[in-house]
């Protein structure tokens, strides 16, 4: 091997090296849609990857954060475009819809149930299970205001905030996966 090839090679290392140093055993994740089915793969990746020692950051944002209003809050005061948001929106995880198949209701009731049948967690389980196992829940600011949702109106979550886009891109520079649904 020549100098000029060993010293490429050095450097290299030295790159990798660096590399490895800003990065943590850490998952972040955008979750962005508001299907059922795309909810639950991210609460399913969220709360396997904690399960082996990661820890994960879910960023919900936009439609995603429909998922997290609790059905039984309620907020007064709004504007009239918050309140059409809040009505056309689902309301809570118990209310999201499959993004194919939907049928009317039919599809989400038939995978709901298949689900049961077959000892597949639901979508509030996998969120009291995430709680429990210390996922974060962190809420785009803009997204949230866009809506007209606010942080009282929301499920009690044990590790939940509100941040903006520059929390989530800080988190994701220093996580080994990100990921976005």
């Amino acid at each position: 091997m020549n100098a000029e090839t060993e010293k490429q090679i050095l450097e290299l290392q030295k790159k990798i090296e660096s590399l490895e140093k800003g990065t943590k055993d850490q998952l972040t994740m955008v979750v962005f849609s508001g299907d059922l089915d795309k909810l639950l793969a991210a609460m399913i990746i969220a709360t396997g990857a904690t399960a082996m020692d990661t820890k994960v950051k879910l960023f919900f944002t936009f439609w995603a954060i429909a998922a997290l209003r609790d059905i039984k809050k309620k907020k007064k005061g709004k504007s009239f475009m918050s309140k059409m948001f809040g009505i056309m929106l689902p309301k809570g995880s118990t209310k999201v819809k499959l993004s194919k198949m939907n049928m009317g209701g039919l599809g989400t009731g038939m995978m709901k149930s298949l689900m049961k049948k077959k000892n597949v967690a639901s979508l509030e389980e996998l969120f009291e299970v995430a709680g429990e196992l210390g996922v974060e829940i962190r809420i785009c600011e803009m997204s949230m205001n866009l809506m007209g949702f606010s942080l009282d109106e929301l499920i009690d979550y044990p590790h939940m905030e509100v941040c903006g886009v520059g929390t989530f891109l800080a988190d994701a520079g220093e996580s080994k996966v990100q990921l976005f649904i």
